[in-house]
């Protein structure tokens, strides 16, 4: 049965999400091509109809990952956004958090495609504006978004740091909770534009 061009489209889609939080649990390394298609739904032989390499997978599921991670934090004031970033829920479930805190490690040591996905994805958030109902904040200082790129930093390192700890560790609270203290003392220093 011959299959259309929208469920190919719709087939690569689910491909490309699967992938994203595969990735996001396993690592780059830690998923073949195989076990990510059958997760899919899909044979092994599917994929080169779908991608060149795994290569051009992984830099569209981190893409496909930075987007859903922009998603949800459109809709989040800062503050909250940070206050959730920074907290076990969000550690324990790397499948569905933050592409960065997951993959960057991994990503650093891909090709240029990966790391070019990343950095779209870093210069949409420290680009985006401070508040959506205040469109000065589009054009922020250089001043803040220094300040965005930092508080990125910190946020994305904290959990990094606290997933290398044993879940159990009452390390791994300690710095989640040090660095959401951290966090939200600097955004009560300064305004975000």
């Amino acid at each position: 049965m011959k299959v259309t061009k929208a469920q190919a489209q719709a087939n690569r889609a689910h491909i490309v999400e699967t992938a994203s939080t595969l990735f996001r649990e396993r690592g780059y390394d830690g998923v073949g091509v195989a076990d990510l298609m059958a997760a899919a739904g899909f044979t092994h032989g599917g994929f080169y109809k779908h991608f060149g390499s795994k290569t051009d997978l992984m830099a569209e599921a981190s893409l496909c990952g930075l987007a859903q991670s922009a998603d949800a934090a459109a809709g989040m004031d800062l503050a909250g956004f940070l206050g959730y970033y920074l907290s076990r829920e969000h550690r324990d479930d790397p499948g569905h958090g933050c592409t960065m805190a997951a993959l960057s490690a991994d990503a650093a040591r891909q090709p240029a495609t990966v790391k070019a996905a990343f950095a779209a994805g870093i210069e949409a958030q420290v680009g985006r504006p401070a508040s959506e109902d205040d469109p000065s904040s589009e054009h922020a200082s250089p001043e803040a978004r220094a300040r965005r790129i930092a508080l990125m930093a910190m946020a994305v390192g904290a959990v990094v740091l606290s997933r290398s700890c044993p879940d159990d560790s009452p390390l791994a609270d300690e710095i989640l909770d040090a660095c959401r203290a951290a966090v939200m003392a600097r955004l009560s220093d300064a305004p975000d534009r």
